[in-house]
């Protein structure tokens, strides 16, 4: 099946066709990562930059990995030591990296639509690490990755996505992906971390964490930003916990062959508790192992891959 993007900047208006195809590329590397030797020739001569504005640790070590694994050439691109504390403005910063005739950047910016600018003069093509509150795709499709390894399927279940939607890219990514796929998505969390009209993207809408979890497949815990008390959007964190924390009594509620996840940092003891966050039921760490298989993937498929016969 053909794949129809050059860059990955979201995953709103990603056809179910390209999702697919991605999740599909992402289970046949999933079983590169199993074996004795986790490499394979296939971007071998590529030059990858990791061009990250914004603190990272999974994210920027996955997409490291992947472009390992794949056989690229990677470099790793942080602010601090960089000219960017001299004054260089991004555009600057990024023709200067692509004079040095790199192909792809993976970017992370704390701005909303910042990889979208830099296709707008950048010859290389370019995945979305996650920009600002907007999106972050290939979390959304290793989440999906890891609930059809689960499941089977995405087609027909429920996920529930709880805690602060509002300043989530993590969450709006999922709810695009999901629903393209078929599952039925609800959120859950205090009115003021939740967006104003949600409502409008397709989603079920809960202050009630009761509700929201009965009968779900799917609990998919966001991590709480700690910020967000101090800036006056919640009145504790204890109260947070007591209101809206994913507790063993709480996973009652959902239905029996269910699983529980999270992007990661977690704060155990805040939005979620240790016991469940280590549950049999917990997918956590499978997320982790899966965001590598899902950026080899994006990566290939990006970069024109059409089969991996090459392997």
């Amino acid at each position: 099946m053909a794949f129809g993007l050059k860059h990955l900047l979201g995953l709103e208006g990603v056809s179910r066709e390209d999702i697919d195809t991605i999740l599909n590329a992402a289970d046949s590397f999933r079983e590169v990562l199993d074996r004795p030797i986790k490499k394979v020739p296939t971007l071998r001569g590529v030059t990858v930059v990791n061009l990250f504005y914004e603190a990272s640790t999974r994210t920027r070590i996955s997409f490291e990995l992947a472009a390992k694994r794949l056989s690229a050439d990677l470099l790793n691109f942080t602010t601090s030591g960089s000219s960017v504390s001299k004054g260089e403005t991004f555009k600057d910063t990024v023709r200067n990296i692509e004079a040095m005739k790199v192909d792809m950047i993976v970017m992370r910016h704390a701005c909303s639509g910042a990889p979208k600018f830099l296709t707008e003069f950048s010859s290389s093509q370019v995945i979305n690490a996650g920009d600002g509150s907007h999106e972050h795709p290939t979390q959304a499709l290793l989440d999906m990755l890891s609930i059809r390894q689960h499941f089977g399927k995405l087609d027909g279940l429920r996920v529930v996505i709880v805690g602060d939607i509002l300043h989530s890219r993590v969450a709006r990514s999922n709810i695009w992906g999901l629903k393209t796929m078929g599952a039925s998505v609800a959120i859950c969390g205090p009115t003021t971390l939740l967006p104003v009209e949600v409502e409008k993207m397709g989603v079920d809408v809960y202050c009630d964490i009761s509700r929201a979890l009965d009968g779900a497949d799917v609990v998919n815990v966001l991590r709480l930003q700690l910020e967000r008390q101090q800036s006056g959007l919640l009145p504790s964190l204890r109260e947070y916990t007591n209101l809206f924390g994913i507790t063993s009594e709480r996973k009652r509620l959902l239905n029996r062959n269910h699983i529980v996840m999270h992007p990661g940092p977690m704060n155990r003891g805040v939005e979620i508790a240790s016991d469940v966050a280590d549950g049999d039921d917990s997918v956590i760490l499978d997320q982790v192992t899966n965001g590598v298989a899902v950026r080899m993937a994006v990566l290939y498929l990006i970069k024109g891959g059409g089969s991996k016969e090459d392997e």
